[in-house]
C-alpha cells in the first residue's frame, strides 16, 4: 500500500499513500507537508494524470530545496 499516489475523494486531494493508522489511511501531499488521514471508503486509486501532477509537484519542491 505505502508509496503509491491515492486521491482523497471528499475534496480531490492527492497524496502518496504513507501506511494506516487505526481505521484511516494516512496520505502524504506530494512534495511533502503534513499527513492527513482519509477514511479507506473515500479513497480511490490515482490516475495517470494525477500520478503526473504529483510528481511534477514533487520535483518543483525538490528543485526549490538548497
Amino acid at each position: 500500500m505505502g508509496g503509491r499516489y491515492a486521491v482523497d475523494g471528499r475534496d480531490g486531494r492527492i497524496g502518496k499513500v504513507m501506511g494506516q493508522e487505526g481505521p484511516y489511511v494516512q496520505l502524504r501531499p506530494p512534495g511533502g507537508g503534513r499527513e492527513w488521514d482519509c477514511p479507506p471508503g473515500a479513497l480511490r486509486p490515482a490516475g495517470p494524470w494525477d500520478e503526473l501532477r504529483a510528481k511534477v509537484a514533487e520535483a518543483n519542491q525538490a528543485s526549490r530545496l538548497p
